[in-house]
């Protein structure tokens, strides 16, 4: 599993905004990319940080939906976001995530 990271800070009073788009808009356009497993967004009460994660089946993936499709993200959350969003990819080294979805 691949994993990207996506830290960012909300401009005031938008995170029932952002928490609307990514339901409503984003996370469709998500479920329609080859390998997309889950998304995660963590925000810190108080804070207009937050953090956006995305699971994939495998790098390639997460690159071609970085390359393809991403960039069709950050404008659509454009008037929602201060300043310019920093990106990190990671490789899994363990997860749970498996287990949920055998689980269900």
């Amino acid at each position: 599993m691949f994993a990207r990271s996506v830290y960012f800070h909300l401009k005031s009073n938008t995170l029932s905004d952002y928490t609307r788009t990514l339901e409503n808009e984003i996370l469709p356009l998500l479920r329609k990319q080859k390998g997309f497993k889950e998304e995660i967004t963590l925000s810190n009460p108080g804070s207009l940080d937050a953090v956006a994660i995305s699971l994939w089946d495998n790098k390639a993936n997460a690159e071609t939906y970085n390359t393809n499709t991403y960039p069709e993200v950050l404008r659509t959350f454009a008037k929602m976001i201060d300043g310019t969003p920093r990106v990190q990819s990671f490789e899994s080294v363990t997860s749970t995530f498996h287990n949920t979805l055998v689980g269900v």
